[in-house]
């Protein structure tokens, strides 16, 4: 039989067994990280096009990614295997609470995805501009984000909703404190870090692995709205970041961030002192330093709006061989969940759309459905395996083995009790005057929920720093309520 092409996903990412499902052991549970089985049965469901839920207003450009460091020792991924190699890189901006029309100043995290077009398929890194998130397991992300939209009877943003939730789920203090300070409110996209925020597994040649963290640096500099400023240009001009980024673009500059990792031991996730999966925390850099690595560059803008962002899809799913997955309930989560949401927004051949493209043509067995965007296989078989020479499954792109045992339960991370250490030491890091800020913007949104709410609330705060608590309650005119224990 002659030679053979690898079957991949939609995305071109390399397919390394199309006849077993991912399972925890022989025996199951099936994983729901086996994003090829979900991308199979989901497109399939599919087969016989709105606005997004999260992120729906945003800004994008087009770039590279260069490697300037050598980092082969940790991953075998293709498009880091050598210093100086550029990849064809996409990036959308976003707020993440509001609607299509809001303002670019609202305080609300910000959106950072970026889509590599490597070749061996696309890799996407979809973050914020925040290291950390407010909930830890995707099961609670459709109560919070209906919190973080309109009351169902009023259609108003409502701060009960807001508050209510947020001050019954202790481990989201570390993010609130990051929400409303100074970070809250980015200037302009170009104006602000980005990180993937999970867990990732970098795996090397010889089939060692390691977690890391994503960080992105701005070479533009930190630059923030304060609360006023912010409020301000919401009713000025509620584009300024869209605009500032395309016209910077547009005047021949470019928008850069240095790219670096932070490297973790499997064998240091059992013992470290937070869980290295619990995307609630971070890990301190003078545990797991910076490493640079690569550079980020957006020099290109869309030349069409609705065809290039709009239409725009990420997914965490989209790993290329080399990079691979953590426990991360979180991440878990998001792993089905997105391309599932792009199935629905923008159909389930999405991955046909120019701007989602791989740099190659895909080779699966994928066939039919709304929208397909070319020769729909032409006269090719539609299913596996088969005699007629087509793609098939390719071992060599086989992910590393992650041992996994347990009873099958449903339970938190092993410190979730450890929800205000980080929030406390991130609080005392901050000068007077960013504390004080802290504490305005806190006092001034919380104002509007009810007293019961305010007064769990502030406990969070008073729980990560004494201070901290006592000025936001002081500003609410609340009185703190402190647990009396015994000797």
């Amino acid at each position: 039989m002659a030679d053979q092409e690898h079957l991949t996903t939609g995305f071109g990412i390399p397919v390394s067994d199309n006849q077993h499902s991912l399972t925890a052991g022989s025996s199951g549970p099936t994983l729901l990280e086996d994003f090829h089985l979900v991308e199979k049965l989901a497109h399939f469901n599919r087969e016989r096009i709105p606005e997004r839920i999260v992120h729906a207003k945003g800004a994008g450009a087009h770039g590279y990614f260069e490697v300037t460091h050598d980092v082969t020792q940790w991953t075998k991924a293709a498009f880091l295997n050598k210093v100086g190699k550029r990849t064809p890189a996409f990036a959308r901006f976003s707020t993440v609470g509001g609607e299509k029309g809001s303002a670019d100043s609202a305080r609300d995290p910000r959106g950072f995805a970026l889509k590599f077009y490597t070749e061996e398929g696309n890799y996407d890194l979809v973050g914020n501009n925040t290291p950390v998130f407010f909930i830890r397991d995707a099961i609670k992300f459709p109560d919070f984000i209906h919190t973080q939209k309109r009351n169902p009877q009023t259609n108003a943003k409502d701060a009960n909703m807001f508050w209510d939730f947020l001050s019954l789920t202790p481990e989201s203090v570390h993010q609130v404190t990051i929400l409303f300070s100074d970070r809250g409110t980015p200037k302009t996209y170009r104006n602000m870090d980005g990180f993937g925020s999970h867990t990732f597994k970098w795996v090397n040649a010889e089939g060692k692995g390691v977690w890391i963290k994503y960080h992105f640096k701005t070479e533009a500099g930190i630059a923030n709205w304060t609360d006023e400023e912010a409020t301000k240009m919401a009713g000025e001009n509620p584009d300024y970041a869209t605009i500032d980024l395309f016209e910077h673009i547009a005047s021949g500059k470019e928008a850069a961030w240095t790219v670096s990792v932070q490297i973790m031991a499997l064998e240091d996730a059992a013992t470290y002192r937070f869980d290295p999966f619990d995307v609630t925390k971070v890990w301190p850099h003078k545990d797991y330093p910076l490493i640079p690595f690569g550079r980020l560059v957006l020099n290109r803008n869309p030349q069409n709006y609705f065809a290039e962002v709009e239409q725009s899809a990420f997914s965490p799913s989209n790993v290329v061989p080399g990079v691979e997955f953590s426990p991360d309930k979180m991440l878990q989560g998001r792993i089905f969940a997105y391309p599932d949401t792009h199935r629905y927004r923008l159909g389930a051949n999405y991955s046909l759309l120019p701007i989602n493209r791989p740099v190659f043509e895909p080779r699966n067995y994928q066939r039919d459905g709304a929208m397909r965007f070319d020769a729909n296989g032409a006269g090719s078989p539609n299913y596996e395996p088969n005699s007629l020479n087509g793609p098939a499954s390719a071992p060599l792109y086989s992910a590393s083995p992650l041992d996994v045992s347990g009873v099958t339960v449903r339970t938190g991370y092993r410190d979730q009790d450890n929800d205000f250490v980080q929030a406390g030491d991130l609080y005392r890091l901050m000068t007077e005057e960013a504390k004080s800020r802290l504490v305005s913007n806190l006092v001034g949104h919380m104002q509007a929920a009810r007293k019961e709410i305010q007064e769990r609330q502030v406990m969070h705060f008073y729980h990560a720093d004494a201070d901290y608590g006592t000025r936001v309650a002081k500003g609410l005119g609340i009185e703190i309520k402190v647990p009396v224990t015994g000797d």
